[in-house]
């Protein structure tokens, strides 16, 4: 059985967490960037930069968040 890659975007994001306001972190897929994620400790929000269309999300939740950056790099 082979690990679960959603428990491994979630660590990553609360590792983020408990670092505290400033943090970032960077989600490749093959070796090309595909989003860019940042927490604000203060609203307790992740901001998800998408590159290959560059939007931008806010999420409140780990979760949500997780399952988003799981979809981008399924693609």
């Amino acid at each position: 059985m082979a690990a679960s890659k959603l428990a491994a975007i979630i660590s990553r994001l609360e590792s983020m967490i408990t670092a505290g306001d400033g943090e970032s972190r960077r989600f490749e897929k093959n070796g090309q960037q595909v989003a860019t994620v940042n927490y604000d400790s203060e609203s307790k929000t992740f901001k998800l930069n998408e590159n290959k269309s560059q939007q931008v999300f806010e999420f409140d939740d780990v979760d949500l968040v997780a399952m988003e950056i799981y979809d981008l790099l399924a693609d």
